[in-house]
């Protein structure tokens, strides 16, 4: 079965994409939750014309994801946590975590594309996340959590 999807939907597509799933999941999940609909010959058509017409304010969307990302890049990030014996955290840091210190030094990321590799951290030390600013801009960032200081 081919949508055409109407959101970004984890592990499938983005926006837009034309994706083929099987029936059950795009009749039972994907259409009655409003993420996709039919990609009919017109439906096809349709999406043809509007990709043609937000290229070009696509192009300035991407312009404003690098620029980010280069910001980014020149971030140092330390998230204190409470530490026990041998470096283990009281609790994890999470993406929302890392999200909220995007936003102490000014750059708003939502958390939902923030991808922490191994998922949530429960030791002190330098980590790696994937941050999605755009579907074409990607960038990893290295970031380190560090014990609180009693």
């Amino acid at each position: 079965m081919e949508l055409i999807l109407k959101e970004d939907v984890q592990n499938l597509g983005f926006k837009d994409d034309v994706v083929s799933v099987k029936n059950g999941y795009g009749r039972n999940y994907l259409i009655p939750q409003g993420l996709a609909t039919m990609a009919t010959p017109s439906a096809k058509k349709v999406l043809a014309e509007n990709l043609r017409q937000k290229a070009h304010k696509e192009k300035k969307v991407v312009d404003a994801a690098n620029k980010t990302a280069e910001a980014l890049k020149e971030l140092e990030i330390k998230i204190t946590a409470k530490v026990g014996a041998g470096d283990k955290l009281f609790g994890s840091v999470t993406n929302a975590d890392l999200s909220d210190a995007f936003s102490k030094e000014g750059h708003e990321i939502d958390k939902k594309y923030i991808l922490i590799k191994g998922g949530a951290i429960k030791r002190a030390g330098p980590y790696e996340a994937q941050i999605r600013l755009h579907r074409d801009v990607l960038v990893d960032f290295n970031f380190e959590v560090i014990a609180e200081q009693k």
